[in-house]
């Protein structure tokens, strides 16, 4: 059994419970544990990575009980991808608390940051829908404690905001799930997988409706339209790192689509005709519209960033709606860039409000700030990135996105809104950086201008510096994004063979299937059979002719699939 496997589920549990028992009042040390844990993270994520890049499916059963009783985890490309994805995200966003002293401003943050690393790895690994319910609340509690650390009014009212809509989405996930039990039986992603393509289509309603609520839930995790209200304020108010390391949970909620909807309710299905073109690609360009509205219409730099989220979230799901393997290829390589630039800009912006003193981070002309060319090539190199302008990995993503668009059903929809958003996106960035970087400059001239005495002309060019400009672990982490985003252009030709592979591998699932169903453990037996089975049974339960029964090991690629079809 590959033990590795739970170890960014463990490892992140145990260390938060480690610094609430025994370092809960030892500020360094929290800081060393927790730093060590992600680092520790990362290595296994990378592990996991490599193992999973030649299709290898590896499964994880927690004490030995073969599925579909048994809890798994399941590794395959996709989820070692967002497992690798959230390890590299959370490492520099750490940094950058410590850094900047957010970490002190309130109780118990490592600990609630390794929680949520927790959930979030959970959800991306777990291989049954009850427990990626499980998972969901333990990043969403997690994140509760996370949105109003350092406290104030109106993080808090924003935190209740958040708390109730995804209330709500759990409420709907339990609905999801007791209809799906009541219909198929199990919770087993793979089992669902086999018994939903085997369900009569004329008796199929109650999946119609488990498959519609789940698409809600995850709509809801995904902020798409018109159930997007709860982020911009949320991402707005929150603490710099936590809206930082935030730029995963959306693609949480796009994790779940992609995964439920290649696996247990694909497009060939014939209760799902017609739900992705008809519903999920118009929304999701709707979405894409409204969000860069979003970006040129507010007057906050907090709220520009999160409006440029809902926007990116519905480019994101556009492609992920045509659900052929380019368009969930493209969907992933967006997903990849979208949160590294999100998480760059939201620290960004938190060193402009700390340096612009009272202005903070309204769209107002100001003082120049310390350090100021620094934070503005930090701020132009990530709005590129955003806005999808040339040479950076958004433009890419957005190409990748257009390609995989032609043919569909709404392609010259999908190309127009991509396209005039794009364009709308770069005049709100735009306006945002002549506002921060360039108006402060003419400011301080006009002011040099009005002073007769030259020591207070002096005065008036000195720049706002309440922090000295000396921070160099946040302005470290700030750059470790950015250049991840440089290397995910340099490299995408590598990186867009791999996701091709991914969603060739989400596109044949057989291997998953039966590495989750036929690997052997402890199962259920009959009460009162004290008789051995002579026939060799699957996990589902089915009865397997002694002939073809299989000899499963923990392990199977697509590519053996492939070959033996």
């Amino acid at each position: 059994m590959m033990h590795w496997i739970i170890a960014p589920v463990l490892l992140p549990a145990m260390m938060a419970a480690i610094i609430v028992l025994a370092a809960r009042f030892h500020e360094t040390l929290q800081r060393i544990f927790s730093v060590a844990s992600l680092v520790a993270t990362l290595a296994i994520a990378i592990g996991l990575y490599i193992q999973a890049s030649d299709g290898t499916v590896t499964i994880y059963q927690l004490g030995n009980w073969q599925a579909p009783f048994g809890i798994v985890l399941v590794a395959d490309r996709l989820a070692t991808t967002m497992v690798l994805l959230t390890a590299v995200l959370a490492l520099p966003v750490l940094i950058y608390a410590i850094g900047s002293g957010w970490d002190r401003r309130g109780q118990h943050f490592h600990a609630l940051f390794q929680f949520q690393i927790m959930g979030i790895m959970g959800a991306f690994l777990t291989g049954d829908a009850f427990n990626l319910f499980v998972f969901f609340e333990v990043l969403l509690i997690a994140s509760y404690g996370l949105m109003v650390h350092s406290g104030g009014a109106t993080r808090t009212r924003a935190g209740v905001q958040y708390m109730l809509y995804n209330l709500l989405g759990s409420t709907l996930f339990l609905f999801a799930l007791g209809t799906l039990y009541a219909q198929a039986g199990t919770l087993n992603m793979a089992d669902l997988a086999q018994r939903v393509a085997a369900a009569n289509v004329e008796n199929s309603a109650g999946l119609r409706v488990a498959a519609v609520l789940l698409l809600l839930v995850f709509a809801i995790k995904a902020a798409l339209l018109p159930l997007h209200f709860w982020l911009p304020s949320s991402y707005a108010e929150a603490p710099a790192p936590v809206a930082a390391l935030f730029a995963i949970m959306t693609k949480v909620g796009a994790y779940g689509i992609i995964r439920v909807y290649t696996m247990i309710f694909p497009p060939s299905l014939p209760l799902m005709s017609g739900a992705h073109e008809e519903w999920l690609l118009p929304l999701a360009l709707i979405t894409l519209a409204i969000g860069m509205i979003g970006v040129l219409g507010t007057r906050e730099i907090g709220r520009l960033v999160a409006f440029s989220v809902i926007g990116s979230m519905g480019m994101l799901l556009a492609s992920v709606a045509q659900f052929t393997p380019a368009g969930i290829s493209a969907a992933l390589y967006y997903a990849l860039h979208s949160t590294l630039a999100t998480a760059a800009l939201f620290l960004v912006v938190d060193v402009i409000r700390e340096r612009r003193g009272s202005v903070a981070g309204e769209l107002t002309a100001a003082l120049p700030m310390a350090g100021g060319a620094l934070v503005a090539g930090l701020f132009f190199i990530a709005s590129i990135a955003m806005t999808g302008l040339p040479p950076l990995s958004g433009f890419l993503g957005k190409l990748l996105i257009l390609e995989a668009a032609e043919g569909g059903a709404l392609m010259g929809w999908v190309w127009a809104v991509v396209l005039g958003s794009s364009l709308v996106a770069v005049v709100g960035f735009s306006r945002a950086g002549s506002t921060i970087f360039w108006k402060p400059h003419q400011l301080a001239v006009e002011q040099c201008g009005s002073v007769d005495d030259p020591e207070d002309a002096q005065g008036a060019r000195e720049i706002h510096d309440p922090t000295g400009g000396n921070q160099p672990l946040p302005m470290l982490a700030i750059g470790v994004l950015v250049s991840l985003l440089v290397a995910l252009t340099v490299f995408a030709g590598p990186v867009t063979r791999q996701l091709d592979a991914t969603a060739a591998q989400l596109f044949a699932p057989q291997p998953y299937i039966s590495t989750v169903l036929e690997t052997p453990g402890k199962e259920i037996e009959k009460h009162g059979d004290d008789h051995a089975d002579p026939h060799e049974t699957n996990a589902g339960g089915h009865e397997l002719p002694a002939d073809e029964s299989h000899e499963p090991g923990t392990e199977a690629t697509t590519d053996d699939a492939l070959g033996g079809q």
